[in-house]
């Protein structure tokens, strides 16, 4: 049996993991898959493949992109979510903001720097025409910081993904101003350089297994009450998020990098390029 550590953040895009698992699916393979939630995100996520403390990683396509460029030695193996990311652009209940562009010149909760609500807000800042260099952040670490930080003002905006962040909104904490998606695919399976050279087919098993739960995961009898249960979601917002996302079976082809790693320079997230072969595992 061999053991092989993943992580990624406690979100609904991650459910078909959860179902391999407790279905016993990589274990009828040979395969002790250890799962490991990573509530503060990519930025955490990025640390924890660097320091050896996961094999893979279901990681945001920039953020992983970035680190890799900033030695990170890893690989992307596989986009997980063809669809972008919808990231809401959320401010406190009683915040004076009613407006994205009211925004400017104000300061971003960040889970932490490299993570993809600090990512985003560049994105954001272009949208809206902002100088990037002038924008500001707090880190919050967690979605449960970027309440006290938004109720009590250390931060006054908030970008988070859309559906997770729907509960609060409902309850009357946040308010959401408005979205911004991603402008490239949201997902992606980072693995260890390490890893990928040591247990090659390994790392084909757990994709090939996790890819036929996803290419039929919106069949599922009742995935919408699952997920629902699961994820403190209303059904409603669950059936509009599985209308919005596609899982992918397929890795980044070299157009499809270029492109991202384009804009990510376009934004300064990123200062220069790395090679396809850099970058994805081949």
């Amino acid at each position: 049996m061999k053991t092989i550590k993943i992580a990624g953040v406690p979100e609904h895009f991650n459910l078909p993991w959860h179902l391999c698992i407790e279905g016993g699916e990589f274990e009828e393979a040979g395969i002790d898959l250890q799962w490991t939630d990573v509530p503060e995100g990519t930025g955490k996520l990025c640390q924890m493949l660097r320091d050896g403390e996961t094999d893979m990683a279901i990681i945001l396509t920039e953020g992983i992109i970035k680190d890799i460029l900033n030695g990170n030695p890893s690989k992307i193996a596989q986009v997980f979510v063809q669809s972008p990311l919808i990231w809401g652009i959320h401010v406190g209940a009683q915040s004076p903001y009613q407006k994205i562009e009211d925004l400017k010149d104000t300061k971003a909760a960040i889970s932490r720097y490299g993570s993809g609500s600090h990512l985003m807000a560049f994105v954001n800042a272009k949208n809206q025409g902002w100088n990037p260099a002038e924008l500001k952040f707090e880190v919050i670490n967690t979605l449960d910081g970027a309440v006290e930080a938004l109720t009590n003002g250390a931060a006054d905006y908030f970008m988070w993904e859309r559906f997770m962040t729907k509960p609060i909104v409902d309850k009357g904490i946040f308010r959401r101003l408005g979205d911004c998606p991603t402008p490239w695919v949201s997902f992606v399976v980072a693995v260890r350089n390490e890893v990928l050279e040591k247990h090659p087919q390994t790392i084909k098993s757990v994709l090939r297994i996790v890819n036929q739960t996803t290419a039929e995961f919106k069949h599922i009898p009742s995935i919408d009450r699952t997920l629902s249960e699961r994820y403190d979601q209303k059904t409603e917002d669950i059936k509009e998020w599985l209308s919005l996302t596609r899982w992918s079976q397929k890795n980044l082809d070299e157009k499809m990098l270029n492109n991202i790693q384009n804009q990510l320079l376009e934004l300064n997230i990123t200062n220069k390029k790395g090679t396809f072969a850099d970058i994805v595992a081949i």
